[in-house]
């Protein structure tokens, strides 16, 4: 495992919050707890945050350990999970994504939270295969997805649970714009730092108002949701 699996700087009010933990970036409890730490610090200090993974790998979703490990385990992370993304898709300042790599499940569902989602182009796998693998998308999942995906793509990316390589995924909502790997991370950077510019007031206000009713949906029906949860088939 990586010394540090979430990295924190900052550089010229952008907050740059790197994820690495030498393997396929899981979200664990502690990942998830680590890297809201990193988002209170950004909330604190930064303009713009843009969160990355480490080459080749965004993240491969929720730890399959905790995953598989027991119903209460499962609800409580897949839970932290939500609230996870649920900050990042109502950030008061903007969110760039640059997808390094593979984004399944969880993942996907971070790049549906960011504000804009730059990818490396290369032979990676984005979406959401949680059908697949015999597990029913929760609500929180499947209305960000929703919300970000093109309507053309979305019954096929969340009920017959799609997986896109980089060119498919920009196609389907899943990602803006791609970049080379080499110059992924410079060119997300750039897009931060220029989103950074926006007034804080009119980005906070109008981003609230662009997805207010789908936060208060997502959190009105979480609790239940999470209730009936269950593990997946690997």
């Amino acid at each position: 495992m990586a010394a540090d699996p979430v990295h924190y700087a900052l550089r010229d009010g952008v907050a740059v919050i790197t994820m690495d933990d030498g393997k396929a970036n899981a979200l664990s409890p502690a990942r998830i707890v680590e890297l809201n730490a990193a988002l209170d610090r950004a909330g604190a200090e930064a303009q713009a945050v843009l969160l990355a993974g480490r080459p080749g790998r965004f993240s491969a979703g929720f730890d399959l350990k905790v995953m598989t490990g027991g119903a209460d385990g499962l609800r409580e992370l897949v839970t932290a999970g939500a609230n996870l993304a649920l900050r990042l898709y109502a950030f008061p300042r903007p969110v760039v994504a640059a997808c390094t790599g593979h984004a399944l499940a969880a993942g996907a569902v971070l790049l549906c939270a960011a504000d804009l989602r730059i990818g490396a182009s290369g032979d990676f796998k984005i979406g959401l295969n949680e059908v697949s693998i015999q597990l029913p998308l929760p609500i929180f999942a499947l209305e960000l997805a929703r919300d970000r995906l093109s309507k053309r793509w979305f019954t096929q990316a969340v009920t017959q649970a799609r997986i896109f390589d980089p060119p498919g995924a920009r196609d389907a909502g899943y990602l803006d714009l791609l970049a080379t790997p080499e110059t992924l991370l410079a060119a997300a950077f750039d897009h931060a730092a220029r989103l950074a510019t926006l007034p804080a007031p009119a980005f906070e206000l109008t981003k609230e108002r662009e997805r207010g009713a789908s936060i208060a949906h997502i959190r009105a029906t979480l609790a239940a949701d999470m209730a009936l949860l269950t593990a997946p088939v690997a």
